[in-house]
């Protein structure tokens, strides 16, 4: 006759081993700072002795959390979005949490509204909404009075957290390293109007150019593909008076940047360009580029942060906000050529 299964080792079990509460050993377990460390010591090592593991499911019905995230975004193949999506599940598990995601293929209040109740329904604890609204939505707004959520680079509500980089001074910063090189105006290619980021950009881009009384010239648009940035390097690489070009995601720049290499054009010789983002190939890129960098890395670890906060504000500091954008200054952007 074969021996009946033995249960798993439980929060008691090491209790006993470690000589402490049951109630210390789930403070360590949940990451409390105010135990001494002779006490976190015994109860880690009684844990490893016993192998023992969390029991999700049981938690879950005696605190009613889930540790669960949700997480709704665009669904695309960009360098940007992963960084953020892969920073965001990195801190969660830090945080003893995870995450699902909810991908959405279209810009409409439809879709986000599905994906977030989606979320609620599946259990999240809260939610970081990772789409650039354009305006907020009236479910999105109903749900976060009960379900804490954390928006990045969308539009605020009453209900929700906002966590934004400034797209404008982006733009700012990118149309004016190329104005203090010397070029008479800046050309722009845009990203798709209905994000968010891609009008702050253009807007800012403007804002700079009116303001040192230089005329904008046609903006030209792109839908953050490499394949929209070549297109649109194809028709640049035909305007005769286009020396300086601000272009709105480094992806597309790459794209541009072919374009000209096709078309004869060097770079910076002939056109200047300076992109955003700072993804990973950029410093590759033939030549290098120029971009203003995002800080992808932080702005996903925050929203796990500031959510954790709200969900249990006395259980969690809240982390101060600080995403500024940086110009990496490289070898796409040069003094314009001569007359």
């Amino acid at each position: 006759m074969s021996n009946p299964p033995t249960r798993p080792p439980s929060i008691r079990d090491v209790a006993g081993i470690a000589g402490v509460s049951p109630q210390t050993v789930s403070r360590v377990l949940n990451g409390h700072h105010s135990l001494r460390p002779a006490t976190r010591d015994r109860v880690q090592a009684a844990i490893g002795q016993l192998g023992y593991h969390r029991n999700y499911a049981a938690r879950s019905l005696s605190t009613g959390r889930t540790q669960i995230i949700g997480l709704v975004l665009f669904n695309t193949d960009s360098y940007a979005r992963s960084t953020v999506v892969s920073s965001i599940e990195l801190a969660a598990a830090q945080l003893d949490h995870s995450v699902i995601c909810a991908p959405i293929s279209s810009m409409n209040d439809h879709a986000i509204e599905t994906a977030v109740q989606g979320l609620v329904d599946r259990g999240a604890d809260g939610i970081i909404l990772a789409v650039p609204m354009i305006r907020s939505s009236p479910v999105v707004e109903r749900i976060g009075t009960t379900t804490p959520i954390v928006t990045l680079d969308g539009s605020r509500t009453e209900s929700s957290e906002l966590l934004v980089i400034d797209q404008a001074l982006v733009a700012e910063l990118a149309t004016q390293h190329l104005l203090d090189l010397g070029h008479e105006t800046v050309w722009h290619l845009a990203g798709p109007q209905n994000w968010i980021e891609a009008c702050d950009r253009s807007e800012g881009w403007r804002t700079t150019l009116e303001r040192a009384g230089k005329a904008a010239p046609p903006e030209l648009q792109g839908d953050w593909s490499p394949a929209s940035g070549y297109k649109n390097g194809l028709i640049a690489a035909r305007i005769p008076d286009l020396t300086a070009m601000f272009v709105s995601s480094d992806e597309m720049a790459f794209g541009l940047i072919r374009a000209l290499h096709e078309s004869g054009k060097r770079i910076p010789q002939d056109i200047s360009i300076v992109s955003v983002d700072n993804v990973a190939l950029a410093e590759f890129s033939y030549p290098s580029l120029t971009t203003v960098a995002q800080p992808f890395k932080t702005i996903g670890k925050l929203a796990v942060q500031r959510l954790l906060h709200r969900l249990d504000p006395a259980r969690s500091e809240l982390p101060p906000v600080t995403l500024v954008p940086e110009l990496i200054v490289r070898n796409s952007t040069g003094a314009p050529p001569a007359p």
